[in-house]
């Protein structure tokens, strides 16, 4: 997700050496993701909250709603807005200042996979055709980065959807009432999972490191919704030919199951 590589190349050469062996510096299979930990309602003024930590990177989701004008070629369909902002507490690679490319690509892959799902119905978010639709922002903030961030803030925008309340709004008044209590759900279905797939020489891992993100050749981001493949997005430079990226479905399947049960407590 950066445009700077600051992993040196003796050290490159070395991950791919042990990939070529099954293996990893941290002791992971290459079809293995680090520990997931998941803290839900961190902000008391959004909609939805949560923090997730996946080994030592650490993101944090918000999720907060307003009424809007609806788009005049979907005037009975509610509107998602998904940004990310990398901030420089997370990493000496982040700078302060207009989001760089790193952050607009992780929000534009985050939305595009919540968005080919199905997950959100739209339609139930019209409050009055042609004039009231609810929008949802979803905020992705980098707490401390260490490689798979794309991942990490997945889980976090479906979590925070999940456990977000949609606000009490006031059609007469034209206004949203705070001080009564939210109790109704944002209209959801199957959540998608999103695996990153790297491909480093001619080997594929999944949730790598900063360092095995820095010497990975290729990589692409699975949405995946049951047994649904929704939605791909391909990244770096290298290629993948037919081949490689049905072993790379393959991959990316079974680790989206194995991803779901883990996470499938913190849905409900």
């Amino acid at each position: 997700m950066n445009e700077e590589n600051f992993t040196p190349k003796i050290t490159g050469d070395r991950i791919k050496a042990y990939l070529e062996e099954g293996k990893r510096f941290d002791g992971r299979t290459p079809d293995q993701f680090r520990e997931i930990k998941i803290e839900k309602d961190i902000s008391k003024k959004a909609e939805g909250s949560v923090r997730v930590k996946l080994g030592k990177s650490e993101v944090l989701v918000g999720v907060k709603m307003k009424v809007v004008e609806p788009y005049a070629d979907s005037p009975d369909e509610g509107v998602l807005m998904t940004t990310a902002d990398l901030l420089p507490i997370s990493s000496e690679r982040f700078e302060s200042g207009p989001p760089k490319f790193p952050a607009i690509e992780l929000g534009r892959v985050i939305d595009r996979g919540l968005r080919e799902s199905g997950f959100i119905d739209f339609k139930k978010l019209c409050i009055k055709e042609g004039e009231k639709v609810w929008n949802i922002f979803v905020d992705i903030y980098s707490l401390n980065e260490d490689g798979n961030l794309l991942d990490a803030g997945m889980l976090g925008a479906i979590i925070a959807l999940k456990s977000a309340r949609i606000p009490h709004y006031d059609i007469e008044e034209d206004k949203i009432d705070y001080e009564k209590e939210a109790t109704e759900k944002i209209p959801l279905s199957e959540p998608p999972i999103s695996i990153t797939v790297h491909k480093l020489g001619d080997n594929f891992l999944v949730d790598p490191t900063r360092e095995e993100e820095d010497v990975s050749d290729a990589r692409i981001t699975f949405g995946i919704s049951g047994e649904i493949i929704s939605s791909v997005q391909k990244g770096e430079s290298g290629s993948i030919d037919l081949e490689k990226m049905k072993e790379a479905i393959d991959l990316a399947e079974k680790v989206s199951k194995n991803v779901r049960k883990e996470i499938e407590k913190y849905l409900d």
